[in-house]
């Protein structure tokens, strides 16, 4: 077993070690390794599975809080929501995989998150996704994969949450040149537990059996998650066999298997089987509880003819769960599965030697300390340096936008690709199963659902803006957290906490490494200042195609509490004659915006200074005014300024409206902790109070009303603005079909 492999160069190569890797392992086994222990090796120690790169910077993420009941570390974090019902959630990143497979790699990114949550014993209720995307409009080669590209993620997206019944309520999608050649397929689930009744992924307990289920293991995903610790080349598109199949009929049987199981006291612990399937559950679920585990690979149910040891312990096959059961319950949880026709069988046991022994027909193929791969994996410091291009894009070009009229400015926002509404993509998804779904996708803002449980309603909004965090990797990520948590204020929920996924470049690039290091520090100071701790997360790196990386991408989902499932606030203008009051300070800060952008075509400026205390007070006046029955509607305003936010409402509500707020150019300025809010004539007295309570600017700019939308000097028709805002974003993505 201790003999040197032949062509141990290409071996290392192809599983993306180092020498030093290879020597440090040597030192851990005390002898050569094996194929199969460098296969291990490899996948626990990718980027994907050990954060190499990034764990210097994770450290430090505010995780705790007094509603946290799990952060970090397990397969997702959970929160408690009151009355004895918790929220488990988590988001997670397929962006390689879809890249090269846009159906299925998104189809199992859903997959893969679904798993993440029902394997803590709750039941998934509802899905959200952040979609990036390249130039989507022209004729060219580019332009054409990228609709491809967008139609089969979607596609996948649809089918599998569809299939499985679990509604997709929300989500985000956006359009920049540095996605051309790596799209940002990031996946979130909420699911619903009691707060005693959560799972956990761990394997203790000497003799306790180790039982796989769910379907058979074949060849697909093989290298899956060290394929994803790699850039991009021309030859990357040839990676199909690393993405994995999903079957989401099967994934469906699995879930219900599981609840079901859960009702029992047989279970010890449950581990999904993720990225570097066998190989991360086994290790992680005996990491947990410093146990060993012994594990006969022939046992494993297949589904391929001639697998080898190597093949059972690093295919990605989906819809798999590692079990770790109390003994002699084992025919039990066999049963259970069986009865839900899936596969089930016992694989090993628990040891108290720390180690992870693999059997093949008797004969033993791998022996590996548990704790050295997980707490030895490499935690690299990389260089860093402030990028160069930073200087280069300080000044934006104000004066540009100022010889444009503001209608003219007005027509071209309202037609881009960020601003329009996105019914093509969201009505293939099915948003009402399940019956709880309070706001819906198209609705602006955070979605909702409402928890029948307890009567309250759960406010969950996906949010990131890659021009602030290209401009200014702190503040943009800051601000991610600040417009999540304002998304799910503006529905009149408390944010309770975040999941985060972080799409970064190469790190190997000092630049990009810089970036991550100050998005991390960002994400830190606005999660801390707003009390939203983090509770789960994901870092994907190696976003770079042909040396060109992505704009820095901290994807950033919160969720928040709303007491009272009867009172979820809209974003809809309600009323002819209600009164349209602006909250907030207008700053005039143009840094990275759409205006910018669209209009004079660079990305480029600074942002301004961030208060959290000013933000503190916009989510406080609007949850307070919505509890006291003040409020008709509230919108964020974000990409475009007051004006695009106007005129988003009117569209969704149809209704026009009258501005007049006298800011000039500043109609489209996107300083942030802001919202316009509607309220009948009656409570703007009481509106405005609350306001100077508070200690936040309120002012009234406009009417509800009418079949046209003015603002200041800006003046379009409803109906063709709705004809523009409702059917844009399909004639663009299906002009080649």
């Amino acid at each position: 077993m201790s003999k040197q492999l032949e062509n141990i160069d290409e071996i290392l190569s192809s599983h993306k070690l180092s020498y030093a890797d290879y020597e440090h392992i040597k030192q851990i086994l005390g002898r050569e390794p094996n194929l199969v222990e460098i296969g291990i090796f490899s996948a626990m120690w990718s980027e994907h599975c050990s954060y190499k790169s990034s764990k210097k910077y994770l450290n430090g993420f505010p995780t705790k809080a007094p509603w946290v009941i799990q952060g970090p570390g397990e397969n997702a974090g959970v929160i408690d929501i009151g009355d004895g019902m918790a929220a488990v959630f988590k988001m997670e990143s397929h962006n390689h995989p879809s890249y090269i497979e846009p159906f299925q790699g998104a189809a199992t990114g859903v997959g893969g998150i679904l798993r993440d949550i029902f394997t803590m014993g709750a039941r998934p209720v509802a899905n959200l996704n952040s979609l990036r995307f390249g130039d989507v409009d022209g004729k060219g080669d580019t332009e054409r994969y990228q609709r491809h590209l967008v139609r089969g993620v979607v596609d996948g997206i649809g089918s599998y949450g569809n299939c499985m019944g679990v509604p997709t309520i929300g989500g985000e999608m956006s359009f920049e040149s540095c996605y051309n050649g790596n799209i940002l397929v990031n996946a979130f689930s909420l699911g619903l537990a009691k707060a005693d009744e959560i799972f956990y992924g761990r394997a203790e307990g000497v003799g306790n059996p180790v039982i796989y289920v769910g379907s058979k293991t074949g060849r697909d995903g093989l290298g899956g998650a060290v394929m994803s610790s790699d850039s991009f080349t021309e030859e990357s598109k040839k990676l199909r066999p690393t993405v994995q199949v999903g079957d989401p009929f099967t994934e469906k049987l699995l879930l219900e298997a599981c609840l079901e199981l859960f009702k029992t006291d047989y279970v010890i612990g449950i581990q999904d089987m993720g990225a570097a399937g066998l190989t991360s559950s086994s290790f992680e679920m005996a990491g947990r509880s410093g146990s060993g585990m012994v594990m006969h690979l022939d046992k494993v149910p297949a589904r391929e003819e001639g697998m080898t040891p190597y093949e059972f312990m690093l295919s990605e096959s989906q819809e798999r769960m590692l079990i770790c059961a109390k003994k002699g319950s084992e025919d039990k949880v066999i049963e259970i599965f069986k009865k839900w026709d899936l596969d089930a069988e016992v694989i090993g046991e628990v040891t108290d030697t720390g180690r992870m022994e693999l059997f093949w027909h008797g004969e033993k193929v791998a022996d590996i300390p548990v704790d050295p791969v997980s707490e030895e994996a490499p935690v690299l410091d990389r260089p860093i340096k402030e990028p160069a291009y930073l200087k280069e894009i300080k000044d934006a070009n104000i004066d540009a936008l100022k010889e444009k009229s503001n209608q003219e400015i007005f027509d071209k926002l309202i037609k881009s690709l960020d601003v329009v509404d996105k019914a093509w993509v969201y009505t293939q998804y099915d948003s009402t199963v399940q019956t709880n779904t309070e706001k819906h996708p198209g609705s602006l803002d955070a979605s909702v659902i409402r928890v029948k449980e307890n009567g309250k309603a759960l406010a969950m909004s996906s949010d990131c803006n890659p021009r602030y965090c290209y401009i200014d990797p702190f503040k943009g990520a800051a601000m991610a957290v600040m417009e999540s948590g304002r998304n799910v204020a503006m529905t009149g929920a408390r944010p309770l906490a975040i999941t985060d996924c972080l799409n970064y470049g190469n790190p190997e690039n000092p630049e990009v490494m810089w970036q991550f290091a100050k998005g991390c520090e960002g994400i830190k100071e606005a999660c801390k200042e707003l009390n939203t701790p983090v509770v789960s997360g994901n870092v994907s790196l190696y976003n770079e195609t042909n040396g060109v990386s992505i704009f820095p991408t901290p994807s950033i989902a919160m969720v928040g509490v709303n007491e009272n499932a009867e009172n979820v606030l809209r974003s809809e203008f309600k009323d002819e004659g209600d009164v349209i009051v602006l909250l907030g300070k207008t700053k005039g800060e143009f840094g990275g915006s759409l205006a910018l952008k669209e209009v004079v075509g660079e990305i480029k400026g600074e942002l301004g200074e961030i208060s959290y205390e000013d933000e503190l007070k916009l989510w406080d006046i609007v949850i307070k005014a919505n509890e006291q029955g003040l409020l008709k509607s509230a919108k964020d305003v974000n990409l475009g300024g007051m004006a695009i936010a106007v005129a988003k409402s009117c569209a969704i509500s149809n209704i026009g409206a009258k501005v007049d707020s006298g800011l000039g150019l500043n109609i489209f300025d996107e300083s942030p902790s802001r919202a316009i809010v509607t309220v009948a004539k009656e409570n703007l007295d009481a509106l405005m109070n609350l306001a100077k309570e508070i200690g936040i600017e309120a002012k009234e700019i406009g009417v509800v009303g009418g079949n046209k939308v003015e603002i200041d000097d800006v003046e379009i028709s409803l109906d063709k603005l709705k004809d523009i805002y409702f059917n844009t974003f399909k004639e663009i993505i299906e002009q080649d079909l």
